[in-house]
């Protein structure tokens, strides 16, 4: 393979809820960090529910491990003054870059709550709040987010937040590079240029997979369902076909123009680091 030394990567993190979880995640943080990533991104429950474990969270590794830390900020059920307050810890720590959600509905919830109901409406309250002390990423969704009407009401959504001020975009995970050729054609079209970078998922476990992919969309292609029901339980065949998978993958995204890869953790350091390794043999 070629090499992509120059690609920048990112690697995402959820807060633990347990004391030894915190601790294996700064532990995989620091393997990570070796590769000098440009930055980290850390997620935020639904409702805001992780907020608190967010932001220690953020501010540990931005500060102890030292590599730049985005945190995710969502606007559903939290009021102006929460969000304005959350914004100012993070600028008052240093804190450069966000990463803009609506977020996930609190089960039970029919739609959004509190004073800012989309991600183009928390753009725009960043932007006002703090200029442009922040880099702004935005999701973005080359399938269509899974409570889109359609695929071209999602690119209008994608759009209205580009144009609210984010700085780049970073995508929902996806198994087919030809749906993210597709999306970036369609926003270039469309007049946005900002950089979109895809959300790289590794595969390390077939069920947890296919139950997560159908829930956030994620269309996991037939040819990859069927070998990987194949392997079974034979966890080491599952790995070393997945990354060899998403390997490919990869290059071809980068290949093709990719700005760089953002990788889904799930809090362990090897899967993603597997995938790194073969991009820049």
């Amino acid at each position: 393979m070629s090499t992509h030394n120059k690609a920048p990567v990112s690697f995402e993190f959820f807060p633990t809820k347990t004391d030894a979880g915190h601790e294996k995640l700064i532990a995989t943080a620091h393997v990570l960090a070796a590769h000098n990533p440009e930055f980290f991104s850390v997620t935020y429950g639904a409702g805001g529910s992780t907020r608190d474990r967010t932001l220690n969270t953020v501010l540990q590794l931005d500060g102890d491990v030292k590599v730049p830390t985005a945190p995710h900020l969502s606007c559903v059920g939290d009021s102006k003054d929460d969000l304005r307050s959350l914004l100012n810890q993070y600028r008052d720590a240093g804190i450069k870059r966000i990463v803009a959600l609506r977020g996930d509905l609190p089960s039970g919830m029919g739609q959004a709550s509190g004073e800012l109901r989309y991600a183009n409406e928390l753009v725009e309250f960043i932007r006002t709040e703090t200029g442009d002390h922040f880099t702004i990423e935005v999701a973005a969704y080359p399938e269509a987010h899974p409570q889109a009407r359609n695929f071209e009401d999602d690119l209008a959504n994608f759009v209205r937040k580009a144009k609210a001020g984010a700085d780049s975009a970073i995508t929902q995970y996806f198994f087919n590079a030809d749906c993210y050729f597709h999306f970036v054609d369609r926003v270039r079209q469309a007049g946005v240029d900002i950089p979109i970078v895809p959300g790289i998922m590794p595969i390390t476990n077939y069920s947890k997979l296919a139950r997560f992919s159908d829930a956030c969309g994620a269309e996991i292609p037939r040819w990859i369902r069927k070998q990987l029901e194949a392997y079974g339980d034979d966890s080491d065949s599952i790995v070393a076909f997945g990354t060899d998978v998403i390997s490919d993958m990869c290059q071809r995204l980068l290949d093709g123009g990719a700005p760089g890869l953002h990788f889904y953790t799930l809090n362990q350091a090897e899967p993603s680091l597997a995938v790194w390794r073969n991009l820049n043999k």
